[in-house]
């Protein structure tokens, strides 16, 4: 039968069967949902099989929760409900397995748990019956599959103690009494089914030590159809804490589980914590894995020499809230950061001879110890980023990056480089006790002792001081590459904040950067300008009492755009330079009264022709407000002119971030995405046509559908200066426009957007 059940259970303290009716895809709606409620606490573990033939599928589930109890649910048609609820005291079950006896259609149910136990139940009149325990494991266990061999049953376990413990449970025949021998032989458990007048034996087959830390999950590999019968392989995948996956198998002559027979993979270095689960494929010709980062690990098996696996590529991107994203001046890359500690630069991966275009991770330039918040492009290949530290740090990339986007994206070096690449470093490397990127040059490089060398005679050969080793990449990087050869140097620090650095934004001419951090007070509320040559600080504008969220200037670089937690917005205005640098002074502010947004200000943007700037707040209110090349008047450097240009939009929403594309529709409207606080991504155009703010300005033009929305906040939006697509080389290249956004659903998305559709 083809599979056509999926059963979740998540931290809602629910399960959801989803049915999949077997036309069109997944995300067609053609999918029918149905919640299972009824356990108290989050469900860590679920397995469900199909109790009887089609049509008349019988589905039996099996739910494991916090709450220490293991729920059966049975789904029959279109119902499904609870029959059963086992009690585990105050122990908890992390793991459920179900599967039937050999031979019968008897359900069997294998619990294993923090008593280091594992239970087997038996169903019996409906009801299933607590059988056999099965003691050994001397660690929480963590991992319990069945797979059905011929007449035999095997259950597979792991745990905390390191260990795979393989079992099996056969029929007993009754006619050999037994004879009274001093032969060795395994212990037996045996149990008796009532309804079928059978008796099983349950022995140990095997115990797997391989792994030096705790096995987190053990699975066999998928059985397959052969000549009209299920043939079910003798492999087993484990992933564990010691950062590898082992597959086992039984050795060919004797048929026992060694470890000479297994392969095994994993990752080097790295600030990681190991494998949390694996699975095979289909066919057992890949696995995978997934870390406790959050990232996901392909291996596939190479086809002449079996015991080859290699590292494949595979999609990856943040595990926790994504904060901010940016695209590089040429819209050639994005860089995004997000609380997951990382900054992580995507690009399009152009494979030779061949049209298809795909984003890829191509570089994780920062590996953090305290959350990101913020980033800004200091030109191409130069970053500043902002965390939850009083620092900025300034990031620029080194020789062995700009080679390998070259040889990913297919723009050649020439066009990357400008002259003084050669003093460029080969890469970084964060040292043993150390917490910034250090440049590593051509002269640091460790040189990789011959094979035959006694390599770990010495401390300092165990823990070498630079784990950066360049790579020549023609395809996207592993995960184990991304960690620690992707680094880029930490060329500069910026102190001056007092509290942790919330938003930060570079001029267009890349000579000024202004930064924010999160404030109580006005003292600290203060924006801090730097300069980018000399990275010393230029300036410090108080003028709100919160923090200021967000931070733009206008594409002429004339002006500075501040918005905050206090509900008000300040522009500032450029002066003539003095010999340290650009002179900013206040022009024009919104205060309690002149206020039109009743909430904080979340996000602005300017409209490309530095004439007008946009505000959106958790009022669900968008405003555009100008001009602001109109000229100054005479008292006091102050603009009385900027006001509202345009109506109250109503996003229906709180606003949580604005953007405005850089090219205008062909009848010359400014183009305006705004996200909202429920993962919305709305696009409007907005042009002004009298005096006075009309409602007619405004036009809705998208709403995206919930599929390509965030499933949580957007967190920021950013429009691609240039038309076309990214890595494409567009014939009609003006009509595409690109929008970048990242959320708190730890998404990263692109839209391409036909403006002329708009």
């Amino acid at each position: 039968a083809s599979e056509t059940d999926l059963i979740s259970g998540g931290s809602d303290k629910q399960l959801i069967l989803w049915e999949w009716n077997g036309i069109g895809t997944w995300n067609n709606q053609l999918v029918k949902s149905i919640p299972l409620k009824g356990h108290a606490e989050a469900v860590c573990a679920v397995d469900a099989v199909y109790q009887s033939e089609e049509p008349d599928l019988m589905l039996l589930v099996a739910s494991a929760a916090s709450d220490s109890t293991v729920r059966i649910w049975s789904r029959h048609g279109s119902e499904a409900k609870c029959i059963e609820i086992l009690q585990f005291g105050n122990g908890f079950v992390m793991d459920v397995c179900l599967s039937f006896l050999p031979g019968s259609n008897v359900p069997i149910l294998a619990c294993g748990g923090d008593d280091c136990k594992i239970y087997l139940f038996i169903q019996q009149n409906g009801q299933f019956q607590k059988t056999l325990i099965l003691p050994g494991h001397e660690d929480w266990i963590r991992g319990v599959e069945w797979a059905v061999c011929g007449e035999d049953l095997f259950l597979a376990s792991c745990a905390q103690d390191c260990l795979i413990r393989i079992w099996k449970v056969c029929t007993k025949s009754k006619q050999f009494p037994e004879t009274e021998d001093d032969s060795i032989r395994l212990k037996e458990n045996v149990f008796t089914v009532k309804s079928t007048d059978t008796t099983y034996a349950v022995t140990l087959e095997s115990v797997l030590a391989g792994h030096e830390n705790w096995v987190y999950a053990v699975h066999w590999q998928p059985s397959f159809c052969k000549d009209g019968s299920m043939q079910q392989p003798m492999r087993i995948l484990s992933a564990s804490m010691d950062k590898t996956v082992i597959i086992w198998e039984p050795d060919k002559e004797s048929g026992v589980w060694l470890e000479q027979a297994s392969v095994r993979v994993g990752e080097v270095g790295g600030n990681t914590l190991g494998f949390f689960d694996c699975q095979f494929s289909p066919d057992g010709s890949m696995i995978v894995a997934h870390a406790f980062h959050g990232a996901l690990h392909l291996w596939k098996q190479a086809t002449v020499n079996k015991k080859e696996w290699s590292p494949e590529v595979v999609i990856s991107g943040h595990f926790n809230s994504a904060e901010d994203v940016k695209w590089d001046p040429e819209g050639e890359f994005i860089i995004s950061v997000g609380s997951d500690q990382t900054t992580r630069l995507f690009a399009p991966w152009k494979r030779k001879h061949e049209t298809e275009v795909t984003w890829h991770e191509i570089a994780r330039p920062q590996v953090h110890g305290y959350d990101m918040r913020c980033l800004a492009m200091i030109g191409r290949f130069q970053f500043v980023s902002g965390a939850d530290e009083k620092v900025l740090r300034v990031f620029r990339a080194p020789k062995n990056f700009i080679e390998n986007f070259s040889n990913i994206t297919g723009i050649p070096v020439e066009k990357l480089c400008s002259d003084q690449s050669s003093d460029l470093p080969e890469g970084a490397t964060v040292p043993a006790l150390g917490l910034s990127n250090k440049a590593v040059f051509e002269g640091d490089m460790t040189v990789q002792p011959a094979e035959d060398e006694e390599t770990f005679n010495t401390i300092s050969n165990q823990y070498p001081e630079v784990y950066f080793q360049p790579l020549i990449l023609r395809e996207p990087p592993t995960e184990d590459h991304l960690l620690q050869n992707t680094l880029w140097p930490e060329i500069q620090k910026l102190y001056g904040h007092g509290y942790e650095i919330f938003c930060v934004a570079c001029n267009n001419s890349n000579t000024v950067i202004a930064s924010a951090c999160k404030a109580s007070k006005k003292e600290h509320a203060a924006i801090i300008l730097w300069s980018t040559t000399s990275w010393k600080k230029l300036q410090s504008l108080s003028f709100h009492n919160l923090t200021v969220t967000q931070l733009a200037f206008s594409p002429n670089d004339k002006f500075l755009l501040a918005v905050s937690r206090d509900r008000s917005w300040s522009l500032w205005r450029k002066q003539d330079s003095s010999e340290s640098g650009p002179v900013f002074s206040c022009c024009a502010y919104t205060d309690k009264n002149t206020a039109v947004h009743s909430r904080i200000i979340w996000s602005c943007d300017w409209t490309p022709d530095s004439k007008y700037f946009i505000t959106g707040s958790r009022d669900k209110k968008v405003i555009i407000w100008g001009r602001c090349n109109l000229s100054v008047t005479t008292e006091g450097n102050v603009l009385d002119s900027i006001k509202p240009c345009s109506t109250v939009l109503d996003a229906g929403d709180s606003v949580t971030a604005v953007s405005v594309s850089f090219v205008l529709t062909p009848d010359g409207r400014y183009i305006v995405a705004a996200g909202l606080e429920n993962g919305k991504i709305i696009l409007y155009t907005w042009k002004q046509s009298g005096q006075e703010p009309a409602l007619a300005d405004w036009t809705t033009c998208v709403e995206m559908e919930n599929s390509q929305s965030h499933a949580l906040a957007v967190k920021r939006l950013c429009w691609r200066h240039h038309a076309g697509r990214a890595g494409h080389n567009d014939q009609n290249s003006s009509e595409w426009l690109q929008l970048a956004s990242c959320g708190a659903d730890h998404c990263v998305k692109i839209f391409n957007v036909n403006r002329f559709a708009l």
